[in-house]
């Protein structure tokens, strides 16, 4: 149960701290990318203020390069946790990590992937929003960030992220508190979706579980059922 305080105000519902948007860009290699070719990506999300549309498949001014690995109805929108920015900027000690630089488009306080589900759905302004996947990042977070092993010490720690998909359109904006409106499978909590995924060549029976789910994005559950 959460708590209330002496007001009457819910003193533990999470809060979206940040919106971010980015449209694909192509950039050059920088400096320090030994690579030296040129590479397409959405990652680069900026902050915007004020109330931002939140439709079937993003947000306004928002968009994906990479269509097959990102986007979609199951993937409309990325949420990050606010509470792993600390922990990042020492460990990695970059002090300059500013929320959105993950790639997420809804930064949120409260939440991690150790306390959100598959199948969560929550209200956030006008908008429903369900949890649909863990996240999986790929080599462009580490190109973006000039940070090599990034990709390695986000799956190792858990601390991914997850999709949502949209139940209902709608207004979102930073500083609106997001109330959990359902909870389908509270079994699967991001971390043990994302470890089932990671482990499923050693443990299938985990992963055919998994599969069951039917919040799961759909290709997470074609991967699954493919073992």
């Amino acid at each position: 149960m959460l708590e209330r305080g002496r007001e009457g105000v819910n003193r533990n519902i999470p809060r979206l701290i940040s919106v971010q948007v980015g449209l694909p860009r192509v950039l050059d290699s920088g400096p320090d990318d030994s690579s030296g070719s040129s590479w397409e990506s959405g990652i680069f999300k900026e902050r915007v203020a004020g109330p931002v549309w939140l439709g079937r498949l993003n947000l306004a001014g928002d968009g994906q390069a990479d269509m097959r690995n990102h986007g979609g109805p199951d993937r409309a929108v990325l949420a990050y946790s606010a509470d792993h920015y600390p922990l990042w900027r020492e460990e990695l000690d970059r002090r300059d990590l500013a929320h959105g630089v993950f790639g997420e488009n809804l930064t949120i306080a409260g939440l991690t992937e150790d306390t959100v589900c598959i199948g969560d759905s929550f209200a956030l302004g006008d908008a429903v929003l369900q949890v649909s996947q863990p996240r999986q990042p790929c080599w462009k977070l580490e190109r973006r960030l000039g940070q090599p092993g990034l990709v390695e010490m986000v799956l190792a720690t858990g601390r991914g992220g997850w999709y949502c998909r949209v139940l209902r359109e709608g207004y979102v904006e930073a500083g609106t508190s997001m109330v959990r409106l359902e909870r389908p499978f509270p079994e699967w909590t991001i971390t043990r979706a994302h470890d089932a995924m990671r482990r499923r060549g050693e443990d299938p029976e985990s992963a055919a579980r998994l599969a069951l789910c039917t919040a799961l994005s759909a290709g997470w559950r074609e991967v699954l059922q493919g073992i």
